[in-house]
């Protein structure tokens, strides 16, 4: 993270234009601007919307060293950022519990966002703060957890569900599951958003050698519950289809997982790595022929709500989470031979692409925006800020 032309400075009082307004603390996070995943793109959306909508917005941001904690202001939000040694999933913990006791001074709402460190509620609650918590998915699912951290997790989703004030799911499965502990009235559903795009370059499509609407594209970590082994399979048994990208990190050296999809993956499979410039993959997914979404785990999936933003046509693992998000107006595949089946038919019939396309656009305008995001949380926070008192 940047610091301001100023300096740092230690901690203290909001950096406000005239020290009014409502206030919340967003946790939970490694900083804004955005450039990680899908909760840091979130907080950096809502965290401008909220200031421009009056609000006091302080967003902690986890930084690289050691000292004390310093601020800088950045597009009228108040930016604290932390310092950890330390990397890694330890490093996160340490930043959590750094931020969690700074942010006991903060008044107003305090939103964490995602439960990995939800037992730092019980710091904010004995300062008598007013939580509200993204529940985020099912993170201990997840098949590449050891049992340790599955039980870590599994804690910690409790611990978030029981000691927050409001509860946000973001897909309704969620909520059906945290229906279980607490009562309705304590459960917000509200999904994640995702730019509409219109239009984009073709400088990094054909960079990597394709050419654009020639190519399969799929983002995700390369994890066996994202069906990333299927998706290659299915790719590999049709060696005159499209080509097929796959972005996210590819070890195969050192993963064995890994190691198997080199194997599987025809000659037209392009494993490009991780690419976070925004703009370049706005204009993969502008330029796919279609998309395909394998994740398997969790609730509205940021990738799959992203695709639906560029007009993708989608075709999607067949699962309770998936069929919410992406509706009727997609294919869905269970196994290899299935997926097989929805290339087939998606390249032996333009028309369906289309058609695929535009439902795709009109789910996510009807739903996904951030627009309709946005201030659905900003309801909620006001809400929560009469209720703190």
């Amino acid at each position: 993270m940047t610091r301001d032309a100023a300096g740092p400075t230690r901690v203290g009082p909001a950096l406000t234009r005239d020290g009014s307004g409502p206030h919340v603390a967003i946790l939970g996070t490694r900083g804004v601007p955005a450039m990680h995943g899908g909760f840091e793109t979130f907080a950096d959306h809502l965290a401008r919307f909220l200031v421009a909508a009056g609000w006091r917005v302080t967003v902690y941001c986890q930084a690289t060293g050691s000292g004390a904690a310093h601020e800088d202001e950045w597009n009228g939000v108040r930016r604290v950022h932390v310092p950890v040694a330390r990397g890694g999933p330890a490093g996160t913990v340490v930043f959590d519990a750094r931020a969690a006791f700074l942010a006991t001074r903060d008044e107003g709402v305090h939103l964490v966002l995602g439960y990995n460190t939800a037992v730092l509620n019980l710091v904010l609650r004995a300062a008598g703060k007013h939580v509200v918590m993204n529940m985020d998915g099912l993170e201990w699912q997840r098949e590449k957890w050891s049992l340790p951290a599955r039980t870590w997790l599994r804690v910690n989703e409790y611990v978030g569900m029981k000691t927050s004030q409001r509860l946000v799911a973001d897909h309704p499965m969620i909520e059906e599951r945290l229906r279980l502990f607490r009562p309705a009235t304590a459960i917000t559903m509200i999904p994640y958003g995702a730019d509409a795009v219109t239009q984009a370059g073709t400088q990094v499509v054909t960079a990597l050698g394709l050419e654009p609407g020639a190519y399969y594209l799929t983002v995700a970590r390369i994890e066996p519950e994202n069906s990333l082994l299927s998706i290659v399979e299915a790719h590999a048994a049709r060696p005159n289809g499209k080509k097929l990208v796959v972005l996210g990190s590819f070890e195969p050296g050192t993963n064995e997982y890994h190691a198997a999809l080199a194997r599987a993956a025809a000659d037209t499979c392009l494993f490009p790595g991780p690419i976070y410039d925004k703009d370049a993959v706005q204009a993969l997914r502008f330029h796919a022929f279609a998309y395909v979404h394998g994740h398997t785990v969790g609730g509205t999936n940021p990738s799959l709500v992203e695709s639906m933003g560029a007009g993708n046509a989608v075709v999607a693992h067949d699962n309770r989470f998936n069929r919410w998000v992406a509706g009727e107006g997609a294919l869905y595949f269970s196994d290899t031979a299935t997926l097989v089946g929805a290339f087939d038919a998606l390249e032996s019939d333009p028309s369906l692409v289309s058609r695929l396309a535009g439902a795709a656009t009109e789910r996510h305008r009807a739903r996904f925006t951030w627009e309709i995001v946005l201030d659905e949380y900003l309801t909620l926070l006001t809400r929560a800020l009469g209720a703190a008192g």
